[in-house]
């Protein structure tokens, strides 16, 4: 693989740049493999990666039903923090934030991270008490947080209006060194790495059925065919389930679309992400300018990857009282991301009934800042067997036991 490079850009533009190689090879399969991931998203990646870095496992098959980060990679509003209540979340959300930091220098590939800092209003006197605790929480867990003032969220965010008439700000927990990243860009970063190592990439490729004999896996059934494996990680958000009913398993998540939007591009106006979890809205510029616009999951549970108008319009509605320039802007495009939630909010990486295979999934609607953290504890899991520090409290096995990390509790949403 070449390296990308201001040297290679000059060189390229000489010849007209008819030198570039493919970013990943995309081969057929082969009949058997180490480890197959199913799943080609930033998390299932992530995990590839690892492994070969970490673990020196390449024989690897990275398998995806559609286009590589075609689902919830892709579909997400790119927020990266870690300033979490629970123990177990702040470390692994903080693992996952301090590896974006090197990321586009590991990889060998811009994902434009922008630690532009993470700003969560305070709109309630609720809410007041609960990030002061939380800033308490994060001190003592290395996550660097702050309680900041009114006045102070607004020399942050000038466009910002205090004193809405139901829901001033108060306040607001505040991560400087959270931000955003190009999401399509990590997922392409982590394949190229990837395929560089050797591992596979294999798309439009469905798994059908998985294949175990006395109680293990031994391969999968596809659309391309029979692979045969010898570990399996199943890493598929919303579609958790189903691959996990081929399994002959159950898991206690269920899927739910996560819907969002972009404006129209204006100039340069917000240069923080403010999340503001009373009206259940967040909001970001993009670097082309773009409003980047979120709020919460849908009210039922479905499978559709299309926003729809009238959530979009609550969002949007609660976010004016805030920002009331946003009442002006003409909405670019929307869409939706299929996400899977747990009883407590909090992502399970774990062994299952069904050995040799492993199971990540859960993540509701927090995936995308999770992504190394995540592959980097799925690699530990899958390459040992058994999970370490960062994994050992997400397992299956907490819903039998009762020790919830319950994160809906703490923080009173989900993201």
């Amino acid at each position: 693989m070449k390296r990308y490079s201001a040297f290679a850009i000059a060189r390229e533009a000489f010849r007209h740049h008819t030198g570039w190689e493919r970013a990943w090879a995309s081969p057929e399969p082969k009949k058997e493999y180490d480890v197959i991931i199913v799943g080609a998203g930033g998390h299932g990646l992530a995990t590839a990666f690892y492994l070969g870095k970490n673990f020196g496992i390449t024989n690897v098959a990275v398998i995806e039903k559609g286009w590589l980060g075609g689902g919830n990679t892709g579909r997400n509003t790119t927020i990266i923090r870690s300033n979490y209540l629970q123990d177990p979340s702040a470390a692994i959300y903080e693992k996952a934030r301090s590896l974006y930091e090197t990321m586009s220098q590991d990889l060998n590939y811009n994902v434009m991270f922008s630690p532009r800092g993470v700003m969560m209003l305070a709109q309630t006197q609720a809410e007041i008490r609960g990030y002061q605790r939380t800033a308490h929480a994060n001190n003592l867990q290395g996550v660097t947080t702050e309680f900041i003032t009114p006045q102070r969220v607004k020399e942050l965010c000038p466009i910002i209006e205090l004193s809405g008439p139901r829901y001033p700000v108060l306040g607001a927990l505040w991560q400087p060194r959270g931000g955003t990243a190009r999401h399509d860009a990590v997922a392409w970063g982590y394949a190229r790495a990837c395929s560089d190592m050797g591992m596979d990439i294999i798309q439009q490729c469905e798994v059908t059925g998985i294949k175990q004999s006395r109680g293990k896996v031994t391969g999968v059934e596809t659309t391309k065919g029979a692979i045969k494996t010898k570990k399996l990680a199943i890493i598929v958000a919303g579609n958790s389930g189903d691959l996990a009913q081929m399994g002959g398993f159950r898991l206690p998540v269920e899927s739910i679309s996560l819907q969002a939007l972009v404006s129209e591009p204006i100039k340069p106006c917000m240069d923080v992400v403010i999340m503001a979890n009373t009206v259940h809205g967040y909001m970001s510029q993009s670097d082309k300018g773009e409003m980047v616009i979120g709020g919460g999951t849908d009210g039922y549970n479905n499978f559709t990857q299309r926003g729809s108008f009238h959530h979009l319009e609550e969002t949007v509605r609660a976010l004016i009282e805030t920002f009331p320039m946003v009442s002006r802007l003409k909405m670019l495009r929307h869409w939706g991301g299929i996400i899977d939630i747990t009883g407590d909010r909090s992502p399970i990486l774990s062994k299952t009934p069904l050995g040799n295979c492993f199971i990540n999934c859960g993540w509701g609607t927090g995936g995308f800042k999770a992504i190394p953290g995540s592959g980097w504890a799925m690699a530990e899991l899958v390459a040992d067997g058994e999970p370490r520090e960062l994994a050992s409290a997400f397992g299956l096995d907490r819903f039998q036991e009762g020790r919830f990390i319950d994160e809906s509790v703490a923080a009173g949403v989900a993201h």
